[in-house]
């Protein structure tokens, strides 16, 4: 780890730092996280990225690219190439820092004010190497293990308000809702109540690009999933490519399908249960009827970071045991949700 900070920040890299803790305080797959404190008094989290760890990855991925054309008659009528590409894309990205930085920044610039997330701000950056203001806070991990049911409401509703609003207010969706990446912030104050408390989010290192926010056409089809007008929904998913030509579908089978994202959005509030996912994991593996909407129906790569955001924070929320109003934000930050108000 010295020996990586000498390289990216220079011989004299202590000097940035008042204090810098060997021992570090969080590790993932390709890097790990020390406490500091920077040379102005903030205290700071280093990200150091691991020597190799990069190359490794790519060539993981490249390996599994190769077993493509395998996997498919596992996967009928799935396209399993194209998604492998995407995914590498994106991985990649997240091997690099400079682009982690300036997500973060934007991020951290656009809910500077927000009353309900908050984002450290980036302090350094350089090739391997990410320093970001340090953040406190409950990880989401403790709260789904020893939560209130308060703090897990409060966590479960302002999780799903970040990564719904996140793309509509900057052009980005953070792409990794796992609860490592989250903090439940205590208010401050003579207001310390529940609605008082904050989300923390950390490592915006993959990202979706979404310039426009999250596609309407997603919206869209939810709304007519919800209301039942599944031939309609079944064109809509064909046209964007969820479908190929060559699979015909029940178009009552793919609504089935999408039960996991529909029934929440049907009442008011939801009650996200590790039962209730279990159900549904159980009945979208259900091989009858054939073709199983789930083996036939893929993400089109565009959209297979969104897909991947939408049911891992249905896993979280699920983890939490919430109750979310779920509906309110999808109404608010997902385009095409609300039905179109007359020309």
């Amino acid at each position: 780890m010295h020996a990586v900070l000498e390289e990216r920040l220079g011989a004299e890299w202590r000097a940035l730092f008042l204090e810098f803790e060997d021992k570090p305080a969080a590790a993932a797959s390709i890097g790990q996280v020390h406490r500091a404190v920077w040379h102005d008094g903030r205290e700071v989290a280093v990200k150091v990225q691991y020597p190799g760890a990069g190359e490794a990855l790519l060539s993981d991925l490249t390996q599994l690219s190769r077993f493509a054309r395998l996997l498919g008659p596992l996967v009928p009528g799935m396209d399993i190439k194209p998604l492998i590409a995407e995914m590498r894309e994106r991985v990649a990205e997240e091997l690099d820092y400079a682009l982690e930085a300036e997500a973060q920044r934007i991020h951290a610039e656009e809910f500077a004010d927000d009353p309900d997330v908050v984002v450290p701000a980036v302090v350094h950056q350089s090739d391997q190497v990410l320093v970001t203001e340090w953040m406190d806070g409950v990880p989401l991990s403790e709260v789904i293990a020893d939560g209130t049911e308060e703090q897990r409401d409060r966590a479960g509703q302002l999780l799903a308000r970040f990564l719904f609003s996140g793309p509509a207010r900057t052009g980005l969706l953070h792409a990794d809702p796992h609860p490592g990446n989250f903090r439940l912030l205590p208010g401050t104050g003579e207001d310390e109540g529940p609605e008082s408390w904050r989300l923390g989010v950390l490592d915006f290192g993959t990202v979706d690009r979404l310039p426009g926010g999250l596609p309407e056409t997603i919206g869209t089809c939810l709304r007519m999933a919800v209301t039942g007008e599944a031939d309609t929904v079944y064109e809509l998913l064909r046209e964007e490519g969820f479908v190929k030509e060559s699979v015909v579908l029940d178009p009552d089978a793919v609504l089935e399908y999408l039960l996991p994202i529909i029934e929440p959005a049907e009442v008011e509030a939801f009650v996200f249960t590790r039962a209730w996912m279990r159900t549904q994991a159980a009945r979208i593996a259900d091989p009858a009827p054939r073709p199983p909407a789930g083996q036939a129906a893929q993400p089109a790569p565009a959209y297979l970071l969104i897909h991947r955001v939408t049911l891992s924070t249905i896993g979280v929320l699920c983890q939490l045991n919430a109750t979310v109003r779920l509906r309110d934000e999808l109404a608010e930050w997902l385009p095409g949700f609300e039905e179109p108000g007359p020309a």
